[in-house]
């Protein structure tokens, strides 16, 4: 563990911590309290628990940071120059069904860059971990983004609209448009595993819209840091505040946003 900066082994420490609460309560999915935020958006109690003791863990150990939290919002720090993205628990639906595929997701942001990524499922006990400049890396192996050029040979992973989410008519073009060109479709559940899969080479590609920042933050450093390539859908570095991504090695990443965008341009 050695190669750990101070600030990834707070991350980790963290992530740990919260980790237990959602080991014990993923055991007991039937029995959770369980609100809707939205149509078919949950919140458990799991959710809240496991956000409290990364934001008391965090604060503790870097007092002052900002946060920037799925639950709990945006919390103002004095030090105005680092802010946490978080997201307790990514994969809701998978976590109350019973899906062993979901991630604690932290990402240290300075200066407004990404500088630091942890995405953990606590269930398959996979640490996924990067600074910038230092590489990724899963329980301490070094990871790389696929070698594959050709699409026809690509696995890529999406996310799906679901009820009371927008632009069902325009994922149906885009997966149409895909499908049409790739090896095979995955929907995984959780966008924070799905760009940590992509920085090991599971996946080749991968894309989603409508995301917030807490979902992908940390999966962005992952990528970088694993040789890959990030982009929101006009190509740009964007894609916290435009919530759509594109990400893969470099000619699947723009093999990918070129077919997007050709099945996004008005007929």
């Amino acid at each position: 563990m050695s190669r750990h900066t101070p600030s990834m082994a707070v991350m980790v420490a963290a992530a740990r911590k919260a980790a237990r609460g959602l080991q014990r309560d993923f055991g007991e999915v039937e029995n959770l309290q369980v609100s809707l935020k939205g149509p078919a958006n949950f919140v458990t109690a799991a959710d809240k628990k496991a956000e409290k003791v990364i934001f008391q863990e965090l604060s503790k150990a870097r007092p002052g940071y900002g946060f920037l939290m799925e639950e709990g919002g945006v919390v103002e720090g004095a030090d105005k120059s680092h802010r946490w993205i978080i997201d307790p628990l990514d994969g809701t639906t998978n976590f109350l069904h019973g899906i062993p595929m979901f991630a604690i997701s932290i990402a240290l942001e300075r200066e407004g860059q990404l500088v630091a990524g942890l995405v953990y499922n606590p269930i398959s006990d996979e640490m996924f971990i990067a600074e910038k400049g230092q590489g990724a890396f899963l329980n301490d192996r070094r990871l790389r983004v696929s070698a594959r050029r050709e699409m026809d040979q690509a696995v890529v992973a999406t996310g799906i609209p679901h009820i009371g989410r927008p632009d069902h008519e325009r994922f149906s073009v885009e997966l149409n448009a895909v499908m049409n060109e790739v090896a095979g479709i995955r929907r995984m559940g959780a966008a924070s595993l799905d760009l940590a899969y992509v920085a090991a080479g599971r996946f080749d590609a991968y894309w989603e819209a409508n995301l917030a920042a807490w979902d992908i933050a940390a999966g962005i450093v992952l990528v970088r840091e694993a040789g890959g390539f990030v982009a929101d859908f006009n190509g740009r570095d964007d894609m916290l505040n435009t919530g759509g991504i594109v990400a893969g090695n470099d000619m699947l990443s723009r093999k990918l946003g070129d077919v997007l965008k050709k099945a996004r341009k008005p007929a």
